[in-house]
């Protein structure tokens, strides 16, 4: 299995999860899931009273420079990790 039929599977698998993630885990999910499908964060910051999508805009910021496949990765990790 190559790494995008990898990665579309733990996504599927990313909503059949039996517990619900911590936030800062589905934030974290998020924003390797933004790196992997678009790359580098885009568009201007969020209004700072926006509390949620300030939160997503800066977790998916802190991944600029990673590759697309570097994200991916890392977002199948997760997903194997907490599916156990």
């Amino acid at each position: 299995m190559d790494l995008l039929q990898a990665f579309e599977k733990a996504v599927v698998e990313s909503k059949e999860l039996s517990e619900r993630p911590s936030n800062e885990t589905l934030l974290q999910l998020y924003s390797l899931y933004k790196q992997a499908t678009e790359g580098d964060v885009n568009g201007e910051a969020p209004n700072m009273f926006d509390f949620v999508a300030k939160a997503k805009y800066e977790a998916w910021s802190s991944l600029k420079g990673k590759t697309q496949d570097e994200a991916k990765q890392e977002y199948i990790n997760l997903i194997s990790k907490l599916k156990n």
